[in-house]
C-alpha cells in the first residue's frame, strides 16, 4: 500500500510549511498580525506533525513524532542574513516572498491532505479519515490567510 510513502511525505511537507510560518512571523515581527498568526498557524502544523506520526505506523511508516526544530544559532544567523539582505534591496517584497511560500508549501500540503482522503474513503479507513478530517481544514485556512495576506500587502508594497 503506497499510503506510507504519502503520509512520509505529508508529514515532511507539514514540517516545512510549519518552519517557513515561523521564520516569516520572526522575520516581520514589527508587524504584529504576520507575527502573532504565523506563530499560531505554525502551531497547527506542528499538530498535524504529531498526528501523522501516529497513524503513519498503521502503514508501515515509523516517524518523528516531534515536529522539526530549528537550532538558536541557526536561527539567528538566519535572521542576521535575512536583515543585511533587507537593508540592500527591498524589505517590503521579502514580505511578500515569505506568504507566496506560505501560500504555495500549503497549496501542496492539502493536495496531499485530500490524496489521503480521498484514498482512506475508497477504502473505508475510518482513522485515517478522522485525522483528514480533522487537519485539512487547518491548511485550507492557512492557504486563505496567505492569500488574504498577499492581497492586502500587494497594492500597498507593489504600488508605492
Amino acid at each position: 500500500m503506497k499510503l506510507g510513502l504519502v503520509l512520509h511525505e505529508l508529514h515532511h511537507s507539514e514540517n516545512d510549511l510549519a518552519q517557513e510560518l515561523l521564520h516569516a512571523s520572526e522575520r516581520h515581527k514589527v508587524d504584529h498580525s504576520i507575527y502573532h498568526l504565523g506563530q499560531d498557524l505554525a502551531e497547527w502544523s506542528r499538530q498535524h506533525v504529531r498526528e501523522i506520526a501516529e497513524i503513519a505506523g498503521d502503514y508501515g511508516q515509523k516517524l518523528d513524532p516531534e515536529p522539526k526544530s530549528e537550532l538558536g544559532t541557526a536561527r539567528r544567523l538566519r535572521e542576521r542574513g535575512s536583515e543585511m539582505l533587507g537593508r540592500k534591496g527591498f524589505p517590503e517584497l521579502a514580505l511578500l516572498h515569505d506568504l507566496r511560500e506560505i501560500y504555495t508549501k500549503a497549496c501542496g500540503v492539502s493536495a496531499d491532505w485530500e490524496m489521503l482522503a480521498q484514498a482512506a474513503q475508497g477504502i473505508q479507513h475510518l482513522d485515517l479519515l478522522a485525522v483528514v478530517q480533522r487537519c485539512h481544514p487547518d491548511t485550507l485556512r492557512q492557504m486563505k490567510w496567505a492569500n488574504a495576506a498577499i492581497k492586502e500587502n500587494s497594492t500597498q508594497i507593489l504600488v508605492s
